[in-house]
């Protein structure tokens, strides 16, 4: 018998109890939505991640402070005072690395004040290569110049969330905000610029801060001295000419560090761009394997109730199989019957369960998540694994109720009632 006489045979005898077939169609339906969904998930936050991360600039290295170690615990990254900007200048200055701006900075949470509005924001103190560097562009007004930095300018450019909460109903640009960190009296600031708005990320929102000078930030606002009694930088950005040169420019920033700070261990901690995306990639890879883990059973469930159908359809059939056999049926034939009949209920079930995993998917985009929407990408690759599963599912599971019908003696077939 043909493979096309097989299926047609297949969808005959299935045809004969529709609804039977038809809920076990449903539970490969369900499987299949079910890890189409789940894995759009995972692979839309895997890409919401890598967005945001490239969103932070390109061929980037991040110098943080060391830690603190207090009764042998080393603790996170970043608890103790170490680099400055004296260092910042070090690595610009350094002609033997291969580097394109550094830009060092000082964070801390403080209160902005106009008129009778006031918000709570992030403070950014920096220097100008951090615009270029860290892919802040100015939409209105202008950003910090080297003048501000050299003369401590009070001098203050505004993310759009915080200029249209202060400012909701008239131009920033030329007006005084008072800013505060820690409860102390506050400083009057002139607001010079606006950034363009680049929306919240997963590692917040980029548009709810301000930028000040980072002179003005220590001197006024926020100061912490090292051991050496310089005031401390909370972070430097580097940014380098290309991706191969990484490793270099690690390895000469480190030596310089140590040979400035004369230390023989490590004060300091330098990340990459690349070693937060690849940290980030594996998160996000093994939380999709788990989801598809979890959809994966009601694939399982879905190929239980397949194998129960053809069990009861062989049963069903014995006398039927005994008349093919008696009139030339081989061995051959009857397996080949049951298991297309198998595939094509598992076949079904796969290309209905892809498009209900679709329409999930597109549901699950429009979630609102803390201000976001999820993420989901229902990829090629998704579709066509869900697809050759369902597939693999039918044969596996149809495999034995096929071998069970193939083996019947049609003597005793023939015979049975």
């Amino acid at each position: 018998m043909s493979p096309l006489e097989s299926a047609r045979v297949a969808l005959r005898a299935l045809s004969a109890n529709k609804l039977r077939a038809l809920l076990t169609v449903l539970g490969i339906v369900i499987g299949v939505g079910a890890v189409i969904a789940l894995i759009s998930v995972g692979e839309g936050a895997q890409r919401q991640i890598t967005e945001n991360i490239q969103a932070l600039g390109t061929n980037l290295l991040f110098i943080r402070p060391g830690a603190l170690q207090q009764a042998g615990v080393r603790q996170q990254s970043g608890t103790t005072p170490t680099l400055t900007y004296d260092d910042a200048l070090a690595i610009a200055r350094d002609a033997s690395l291969p580097v394109v701006g550094v830009a060092p900075e000082v964070d801390a949470f403080g209160q902005i004040v106009a008129d009778r509005l006031n918000w709570n924001t992030r403070i950014t103190g920096t220097v100008p290569a951090f615009a270029q560097i860290r892919n802040f562009a100015v939409d209105d007004g202008s950003f910090i110049d080297q003048h501000a930095v050299d003369a401590r300018s009070r001098v203050v450019v505004l993310g759009p969330t915080v200029a249209t909460n202060l400012f909701p109903d008239r131009d920033p640009i030329g007006q005084t905000v008072k800013i505060s960190v820690s409860g102390r009296i506050g400083e009057n600031f002139k607001v010079i610029g606006v950034t363009r708005s680049k929306g919240a990320t997963g590692f917040g929102n980029e548009d709810d801060q301000v930028f000040i000078p980072l002179t003005t930030m220590q001197q006024r606002l926020f100061s912490q001295v090292t051991a050496r009694g310089l005031r401390n930088v909370g972070l430097i950005n580097v940014q380098v000419a290309s991706p191969d040169q990484m490793d270099r420019t690690i390895a000469g920033i480190g030596q310089l560090l140590r040979e400035r700070h004369r230390v023989a261990q490590d004060d300091f901690t330098i990340t990459s761009e690349a070693d937060i995306l690849g940290f980030f990639a594996q998160v996000t890879s093994v939380f999709t394997i788990v989801l598809s883990a979890i959809a994966g059973i009601s694939l399982v469930v879905g190929g239980i109730g397949i194998m129960n159908i053809m069990l009861v359809s062989v049963t069903e059939r014995t006398r039927e199989i005994g008349i093919r056999r008696a009139v030339g049926a081989r061995r051959r034939d009857i397996l080949v019957q049951f298991l297309v009949e198998a595939v094509v209920v598992s076949l079904a079930g796969g290309a209905l369960g892809i498009l209900l995993g679709i329409a999930i998917a597109r549901v699950l985009s429009r979630i609102d998540v803390n201000g976001q929407n999820l993420h989901t990408v229902v990829s090629a690759e998704s579709v066509a694994l869900a697809f050759g599963v369902s597939a693999a599912v039918g044969l596996f599971f149809g495999f034995y109720p096929a071998l069970r019908a193939s083996r019947l003696h049609p003597i005793d077939a023939l015979r049975y009632e």
